[in-house]
């Protein structure tokens, strides 16, 4: 049977308004998470590599998991090595400011960030004593030395940088839940001298440094509504001196594939899993939607 001329036309324009709508449609359903951050991020010498090397990302990283638990299309910018400065700015000179990856259409966006710009890798590496006391100097000692906390100051010139960065991350992508994730749980109160070869107040005064970050970049959060990921508390007894396949955090000498310093893939895994719980319990996702 044949259709009218009219409604065969009707018919004919709503498929074909049907068909320039569908890609509209499915773009609208996928859920763009962006991740800018350092090697706290990154990942570095986990395995599972990102193809691009300079910024040592593994793919196995915290926003590759929190990615794939969220359904999200996941855009990771994470560099080894950044400081806030690499957002704007070629880290490397000629790799793309991590803030290109934002757009208005941006659902999600990860931070880790601070801990280059307040060097506290390196304040670390500097703590290392392979001779007990008192052969040697302690870096707390060092660092605090004439009554000023040295890490604490940087920690705070810090601050405005960050303050800074979270505003831009709004203005591009103003509609995107921004969360921001801290640093862990390194080293226990004491340390383990000498399974680890850092003094035991030394080891006290770096993871309080961290956990000073930690609470700066929590603190900046709260004034520009971000949601803060704490993942220190929950990386308690999965430090650097931790028996080997419980600890997330490598020490100077990595007993897994890590960098020195830095989070493992279980750590990673770990992490991912609290981003990806936090982001589902204060914005609709796909996965909460649905």
């Amino acid at each position: 049977m044949r259709l009218p001329a009219r409604l065969t036309a009707a018919v004919t324009t709503a498929a074909a308004a049907s068909a320039l709508l569908a890609p509209a449609a499915a773009a609208q359903d996928t859920y763009e998470y962006v991740a800018l951050g350092d090697s706290a991020a990154a990942g570095p010498l986990i395995p599972n590599p990102d193809p691009n090397l300079l910024c040592l990302r593994s793919r196995s990283n915290y926003p590759g998991v929190a990615a794939d638990l969220l359904g999200a299309a996941l855009t990771d910018v994470t560099c080894s090595g950044a400081v806030i400065d690499d957002f704007s700015g070629r880290q490397h000179g000629f790799l793309a400011p991590q803030y290109d990856a934002l757009s208005a259409s941006t659902d999600l966006v990860t931070v880790t960030i601070g801990g280059n710009d307040a060097e506290l890798v390196q304040a670390a590496i500097s703590c290392i004593n392979l001779l007990p006391e008192p052969i040697g100097r302690s870096c707390a000692d060092r660092f605090t030395a004439g009554g000023r906390d040295e890490l604490a100051a940087r920690i705070a010139a810090v601050e405005p940088e960050f303050d800074a960065a979270l505003r831009t991350i709004r203005q591009r992508s103003p509609r995107a839940h921004v969360v921001v994730v801290g640093y862990g749980t390194y080293i226990r109160p004491g340390g383990c001298y000498p399974r680890q070869p850092i003094w035991g107040r030394d080891a006290t005064y770096v993871q309080q440094a961290v956990d000073g970050i930690s609470a700066m970049l929590a603190e900046v959060s709260a004034r520009h509504g971000a949601t803060f990921v704490d993942i220190g508390p929950m990386s308690v007894g999965h430090d650097v001196c931790a028996p080997i396949g419980e600890k997330w955090f490598e020490g100077v000498l990595p007993t897994s594939p890590a960098a020195p310093l830095h989070p493992n893939e279980a750590g990673m895994r770990a992490f991912g899993e609290a981003v990806a719980a936090a982001v589902k319990a204060t914005s609709p996702t796909p996965a909460t939607a649905s």
